[in-house]
């Protein structure tokens, strides 16, 4: 009897063994799982985090890119401007030339009148002199 007693006592040891056994196996799966799960989240976590910190770069990047765009547009209409106020002022200056040479010429034939009625005036005169000597003699 001692040996049934031992036979179903090591039967049954045999059997808490391997429920024990059992036990740590489901118990290391479940914890297997939990930290799979958790390394999951972490990594999904890490992944949006990476994600969004990407898209903050590209924001900061790409806000001083567009203010960049919107300087150069000003800039370019700018200059537009300027070029053509500058040929506004090149045609004025081009008419002012035109004018003052016109007045120079003018003035330079007034001149010339002025000089030849000097000559006029002198040639009367001689024969205004030649004329009365004549007459006087």
């Amino acid at each position: 009897m001692d040996g049934a007693k031992s036979l179903a006592a090591s039967a049954g040891g045999k059997q808490d063994l391997e429920e024990a056994l059992l036990q740590i196996v489901h118990q290391h799966h479940r914890q297997s799982l939990r930290q799979r799960q958790q390394t999951e989240r972490a990594k999904e976590d890490a992944l949006r985090s990476a994600a969004r910190v990407a898209d903050l770069l590209v924001d900061a990047v790409d806000g001083g890119v567009q203010e960049l765009f919107v300087n150069e547009k000003r800039i370019e209409l700018e200059a537009r401007a300027l070029l053509g106020t500058i040929a506004r002022y090149r045609r004025q200056t081009d008419q002012w030339l035109a004018d003052t040479s016109e007045i120079n010429s003018v003035l330079k034939e007034i001149g010339d009148f002025e000089n030849w009625m000097k000559i006029m005036d002198f040639d009367c005169r001689s024969i205004n002199a030649a004329i009365r000597n004549i007459h006087q003699s």
